[in-house]
């Protein structure tokens, strides 16, 4: 058993098992025996909200040096709180919470997490954090405010007034067991048979997986931002489990699928792309009806750029006469406000090797161009001026409405140029390189789709590697009496390649 001996503020301990006092722990004279025992401080801590008498206790040092500066380190916590009642309970319950022989927390990383607190105001709540967070976060501002709709949308209202320091695992379940309990509410006002029902949740979407994991991203790194400032001990957001999202595969507009298409109006997927056949239908159309936006269309079609590297195309990156494109910057949007920014990756720095017939477009194109006002870009509109990339796409929806075809879009050409390079046997690297993207992963899984003509070619290349001395085929012979063959009678066995029937062979002998 464990026994206490010592002043009030200092003393030893063994794990002796004796009735009383160890008489180990002291000499003789009655010192300290310094061969025996470990020393423990007890220090006094400010009261509890109800106003209880509080005190820790700390041990296991070898010495009383170890212990006085321990019981100094717990006093000058208490000493950061500076008579402030919030901050001294704060500190008081970082005393208490910290295990047997663990440390406790370093003086500055508290003072940094009291003083961040003041700069907050106070006990600020999830709410008030976040503001400030993304107030501070360098990002671009399309990624600010997707950072800001994703907060506002889902994160304040159901974690705004929890209080930081007071933020745990269970609050962000709750908020993603709510987020899919208002998903199912839609969906069940969506399938009820009263419009009045119907017309409530009309204008209101579905929070997606995808979104969810999101919406998780956004809050881990806010919170970790929050942990390396002192204001949080742990990030709770770092361990929530989410069901996986699944990506958006490309679908091929197949016939089958147009002609349900033109049935129903339904499409198959939120990603489709065109055969080979409806995109040359495509190109010629606009060749045709929109000559000043042809050549761009073009050049997505058979290199599968990005909106915005082809919009912002420099004319100094078109290298036509090596039969290749640099590309090193883009064009984008924050609301009307035009951005040129880097690629979107570091693998997005590039260059994109040409073809001779879209060398030839983007020639044509040079030789009869406006007057470029566009600041040094390579495609601009009819005045001269930059285009928009809004303006693109919403062009490139009328021309596919106008020629009739399936719908696609824009950023679906680039599937397609990844579909159309696999089907024509380019390597899958070579495929990554030209897309910009960073993994061939990426490339196999999100870009690439299977045109039926390969499908059915692989399937008979594979039927063809394996070799078979027969093989089953139809027998399109009417069924006894007429009438239609049953199963035995529609399917039998022929030799590949056929041969004489063996001679019966005779009995065999045996003793």
């Amino acid at each position: 058993m464990q026994i206490r001996a010592g002043s009030q503020y200092f003393f030893k301990r063994c794990s002796c098992r004796t009735v009383g006092a160890c008489p180990r722990l002291r000499r003789p004279s009655g010192a300290w025996n310094p061969g025996h025992g470990r020393w423990h401080y007890r220090l006094e801590l400010p009261p509890d909200p109800a106003g209880r008498r509080r005190q820790v206790r700390r041990g296991g040092y070898p010495s009383r040096r170890a212990a006085l500066a321990a019981r100094d380190h717990a006093r000058g916590l208490l000493d950061l709180a500076a008579g402030d009642a919030t901050a001294t309970a704060e500190v008081a319950g970082l005393i208490l919470a910290a295990r047997h022989c663990r440390p406790l927390p370093p003086v500055e990383a508290v003072r940094r997490r009291l003083g961040a607190r003041r700069a907050l105001g106070g006990s600020t709540t999830v709410a008030v954090y976040l503001d400030r967070w993304l107030a501070h976060r360098l990002v671009d501002e399309n990624t600010r405010r997707t950072y800001s709709s994703l907060i506002h949308a889902h994160l304040v209202p159901h974690l705004g007034e929890v209080a930081l320091d007071r933020l745990r695992l269970d609050d962000i379940r709750g908020m993603f067991a709510a987020i899919e309990a208002a998903n199912e509410q839609v969906r069940a006002a969506r399938r009820s048979t009263h419009p009045a029902v119907r017309d409530s949740v009309r204008g209101r979407r579905v929070t997606g997986p995808g979104t969810c994991h999101r919406i998780r991203a956004v809050l881990r790194v806010a919170l970790n931002d929050a942990v390396a400032d002192g204001l949080i001990p742990t990030n709770p957001a770092t361990v929530i489990r989410l069901r996986p999202a699944r990506l958006a595969r490309p679908l091929v507009w197949t016939q089958p699928r147009v002609d349900r298409w033109q049935d129903t109006g339904e499409v198959p997927g939120p990603v489709m792309v065109w055969t080979p056949e409806q995109t040359g239908v495509f190109l010629d159309h606009v060749a045709r009806y929109d000559r000043d936006l042809y050549p761009l269309l073009h050049l997505v079609a058979h290199t599968g750029l990005r909106r915005g590297e082809a919009v912002g195309l420099r004319e100094a990156d078109a290298l036509l006469d090596r039969a290749e494109l640099a590309v090193t910057q883009q064009v984008t949007t924050a609301g009307r406000v035009l951005q040129r920014k880097p690629p979107k990756s570091g693998a997005g720095n590039r260059v994109v090797a040409l073809d001779a017939g879209t060398v030839a477009v983007l020639r044509g194109y040079r030789v009869h161009r406006p007057s470029t006002r566009g600041g040094g870009l390579f495609f601009v509109r009819e005045d001269g001026q930059p285009w928009h990339p809004d303006a693109v796409s919403r062009r490139f929806r009328r021309l596919v409405a106008d020629a009739g075809l399936p719908p696609v879009r824009l950023h679906d050409l680039r599937h397609g140029a990844a579909t159309l390079a696999l089907a024509a046997g380019v390597d899958l690297k070579v495929v990554q390189a030209t897309l910009g993207h960073s993994t061939m992963k990426l490339t196999a899984d999100t870009y690439t789709s299977v045109l039926p003509e390969l499908a059915q070619a692989a399937a008979e290349a594979v039927a063809a590697a394996i070799p078979r001395r027969s093989h089953w085929r139809r027998l399109d012979v009417p069924a006894p009496g007429g009438g239609v063959p049953g199963a035995a009678q529609r399917w039998g066995m022929r030799r590949n390649p056929p041969g004489p029937s063996r001679e019966a062979s005779p009995p065999r002998v045996g003793c």
